[in-house]
């Protein structure tokens, strides 16, 4: 995976802060990786992911016809055998018991071939879910009461994780999924690590910058703080909570320095007055970053949003200093969610005669018909800001979904690093 001298340092303090639990745990929970079950248990019916990671696709298992994801972990650069971060996942999963994080339902194996490489090839097989956000909102039409319940559930899953010394670490519309219950998970655990104290106080836990989609990715990481926290994850919730208005992710920028000028565009200039201690950071010192820049997160929002309880919880969340930002426990007791009208249901949802996936989205191939009272929005044409502004929204004239910019990936030009 990633090759830095700060993930490797990482991965190297993860194990050693508790080496011999973390692979009891494993080993109890999955009965060894040599004892899984084969994976012809499961019929291959469609393709649903695809990224870094390899492949996702819907299965269905064969006696008992429930529908599943499977994920394949890709073992072909590893030289040692099993990867160390797909333990930690692994690790992280079994460890959780939410109704708003996705379930770990079992580890699965194929054995060595000539299509392998004659190298075992292990799976994540976890509960389907019929939609993720960053389909759902290229399609649907989000209704106040469905607003409200997605963030809600979403915070609620998100201090769950929190109380529980976990950081998701990739916090993006295409990573929340929504069963058809109408229930909400968070996915995708595939940069999650727990929180580890640190054994000399002067030195505090360093954790590897590469993480979080560009687009949510918060500026204490932008600015290569590598002692972050749980405020990254509420920096995300804030990104997602805005797109349930505006259809699209609010920043989007090409490069790390771009994504700072648009978050400074949006949130003001990052000065000592707004964030102290910002200037201990030698990236903050080096950027040469604007200093006369004032905040217009509400002034850009409210037009789009018309509760001003949401923009106030949105403006709270997108703060620059990470130490003010509201944390998942404030964020739930925020007037937003007390305020008419209450949270909806999101079983409407199930009602869709297709899944809304990001992966399988087209703007140009219109799906089958939607619930009643759930609309399809008009396709966008152009950013509903004028030039020069910093709510980047894509759309321009003749665009096609799937939108090849929504996570953009020049390591390998894979676009869809959905879920699992």
């Amino acid at each position: 995976m990633f090759q830095d001298e700060a993930y490797r340092a990482e991965l190297s303090s993860d194990l050693q802060a508790d080496y011999t639990k973390f692979f009891s745990m494993v080993e109890s929970r999955i009965d060894t990786l040599s004892k899984t079950r084969p994976v012809e248990q499961y019929v291959k019916l469609q393709k649903i992911g695809q990224g870094t990671f390899g492949e996702v696709f819907k299965v269905r298992h064969k006696i008992t016809k429930q529908h599943f994801a499977l994920k394949r972990i890709r073992m072909e650069q590893e030289k040692e055998g099993f990867p160390i971060t797909a333990l930690r996942e692994i690790r992280i999963l079994q460890s959780l018991n939410h109704e708003n994080i996705v379930c770990l339902k079992e580890i699965c194996h194929s054995a060595p071939n000539a299509r392998n490489g004659f190298k075992p090839q292990f799976f994540l097989v976890f509960e389907f879910c019929d939609h993720d956000l960053a389909g759902l909102s290229q399609q649907v039409d989000f209704t106040e009461p469905m607003k409200k319940a997605i963030m809600k559930q979403l915070l609620t899953g998100l201090y769950y994780l929190h109380v529980n010394n976990v950081l998701h670490r990739d916090l993006k519309a295409a990573n929340i999924l929504i069963d058809k219950n109408g229930v909400l998970k968070i996915a995708d655990f595939g940069l999650a690590r727990t929180t580890v104290a640190s054994l000399r106080p002067d030195r505090p836990t360093r954790y590897t910058g590469r993480v979080v989609t560009l687009w949510y990715r918060p500026p204490e990481i932008l600015l290569n703080d590598r002692h972050y926290g749980k405020p990254v994850d509420l920096w995300g919730a804030g990104c997602i909570m805005a797109e349930l208005w505006t259809k699209y992710p609010i920043m989007q920028g090409e490069h790390e320095i771009n994504q700072l000028n648009l978050i400074i565009n949006l949130c003001g200039s990052i000065t000592p007055e707004v964030w102290p201690g910002v200037q201990r950071l030698e990236t903050y010192r080096e950027a040469h970053l604007p200093q006369d820049i004032k905040r217009h997160v509400r002034e850009k929002l409210t037009p789009k949003i018309p509760s001003l309880a949401a923009v106030d919880l949105i403006d709270q969340l997108l703060v620059l200093d990470p130490s003010k930002r509201l944390d998942a426990e404030q964020a739930l007791s925020h007037d937003y969610f007390y305020e008419d009208p209450p949270p909806g249901d999101l079983r409407a949802f199930s009602k869709c005669g297709s899944s809304y996936l990001e992966f399988l989205s087209s703007s140009n191939n219109p799906r089958s018909r939607l619930p009643p009272g759930m609309n399809r929005p008009g396709a966008p044409r152009g950013p509903p800001v004028g030039p020069g502004q910093q709510m980047n929204y894509v759309g321009p004239p003749g665009m096609v979904h799937p939108n090849p910019n929504r996570r953009p990936m020049p390591e390998d030009n894979l676009y869809y690093d959905r879920v699992f």
